[in-house]
């Protein structure tokens, strides 16, 4: 399955309700993941311009898409999801562009 990094930034609403009402947001995000074919691999809060760091392991683009406007939609975070690839996708993405047939224009 495909695998993702999705980071962002916390509303002053969400840090209030946590700080009102302490509560493990991995375990919600990871059922929410699971429910959606998913694997919550890693949930880091940080310091700094994102407030968060989530990996996960999802069905496919759609899926995690679908998540992302669903979290998004709250209004409670702001996320951005990057598409990671392994080392081996990338090396097998390094043999196919060395015939993909690109010039660069002179």
């Amino acid at each position: 399955m495909p695998h993702y990094l999705v980071h962002g930034s916390a509303s002053p609403e969400y840090w209030s309700a946590l700080i009102k009402n302490p509560e493990n947001r991995r375990e919600a995000v990871g059922r929410m993941v699971e429910a959606n074919g998913g694997k919550l691999e890693s949930f880091y809060y940080a310091f700094g311009e994102d407030d968060f760091f989530i990996t996960l392991e999802m069905p496919d683009n759609v899926s995690t898409s679908a998540l992302a406007m669903a979290i998004a939609a709250t209004g409670a975070v702001s996320v951005s999801t990057t598409v990671l690839i392994t080392v081996e996708e990338a090396m097998e993405a390094m043999r196919k562009a060395g015939g993909a047939g690109y010039r660069p224009p002179s």
